[in-house]
């Protein structure tokens, strides 16, 4: 039972971790006149996949490759099967009124590239800076448009996205010493977290006789799935459809060029067999699901939720 245990306490750590090194960057940046602008791009898109990246630097360093691969491959489909699927179970998303092509392309290149690196064997580190170079292109882009955006007040994104001010718990006049205390919180709690969840996710593993690689496919990756979660049942629940299908899409895109390109910083990442064979083409195949949604102006029905949804539980009959 312990192993469990702190299995949950570490991702509750993480998530916690992770929000308050969130806060603390994000009010920082903007006491120091960092542009808003910036600040959405880079520090809040970083900073909500530190559970992940943690997790991955955690495995990495202690040889669990498998928890490390099996985080992102895992929370990739579990953000398009889960994270969409349970939110439209309770309202639909009018996904019709978005238009996020261009950045669901990029999404389709980023999986692609990962998948082509991992027939390799083994992410080295030329590896990790091919998916880091791949990154500052999609970094670069968005940068131009939300310029852009700026410069002619009109872009092609969907209408509430457009409002990059608006940072949740964003506050410029917040004062030094909670900012402080949020960063320090963050710098502390994330290891601590990581390496709580990973070493006890291994010992489960031990225990029942699983592989690394399929608790990193679950309990890990829907652990850290959380957050992407709570936020798009809001956003549907607000009718916010673009911010469902861009918190998706874009958490996506980090997971697979940020989290791993970085990883490989501190070792080697051995891909298992079992990736090859199924997981990764799995996860392909999810995000191949959002073609009506993002190209056919298709809605996210309640009807689609429960398709979305029992693919997934499917995938976890079948994993298990």
């Amino acid at each position: 039972m312990m192993p469990w245990l702190y299995s949950a306490l570490g991702l509750v750590i993480l998530l916690l971790a992770g929000d308050a090194l969130v806060r603390g960057a994000v009010n920082l940046s903007l006491r120091l006149g960092v542009p808003a602008l910036i600040v959405s791009l880079t520090i809040v898109a970083f900073g909500t996949s530190a559970p992940e990246l943690l997790i991955a630097i955690s495995a990495v360093r202690d040889g669990a490759d498998g928890i490390a691969l099996g985080n992102v491959v895992g929370s990739n489909t579990a953000n398009i099967l889960l994270v969409l699927g349970i939110p439209a179970l309770m309202r639909a998303l009018h996904t019709s009124e978005c238009s996020t092509r261009r950045n669901y392309v990029f999404m389709l290149g980023a999986s692609l590239l990962f998948i082509g690196l991992a027939f390799g064997g083994t992410f080295t580190l030329w590896s990790g800076l091919i998916l880091l170079a791949a990154l500052s292109v999609v970094l670069g882009v968005a940068f131009r448009d939300a310029r852009n955006h700026r410069r002619n007040g009109n872009g092609n994104g969907c209408a509430a996205d457009a409002d990059l001010e608006e940072i949740e718990e964003a506050d410029p006049d917040m004062p030094y010493w909670r900012v402080g205390i949020y960063l320090l919180l963050g710098l502390i709690g994330l290891p601590l977290g990581a390496d709580l969840l990973v070493d006890n996710a291994t010992i489960i593993a031990r225990l029942y006789g699983v592989s690394e690689t399929v608790i990193g496919l679950t309990l890990v990756a829907i652990g850290t799935s959380l957050p992407e979660l709570a936020t798009t049942v809001m956003a549907a629940l607000r009718r916010q459809a673009d911010v469902a299908l861009g918190n998706v899409i874009g958490s996506n895109m980090f997971n697979l060029l940020a989290i791993i390109g970085i990883a490989t910083f501190v070792g080697p990442i051995s891909v298992d067999p079992e990736f090859l064979q199924f997981d990764l083409w799995v996860m392909l195949a999810a995000s191949l699901l959002l073609i009506p949604f993002v190209f056919f102006k298709q809605d996210i029905t309640r009807i689609w939720g429960v398709i979305l949804t029992a693919l997934y539980l499917a995938y976890l009959f079948v994993l298990f």
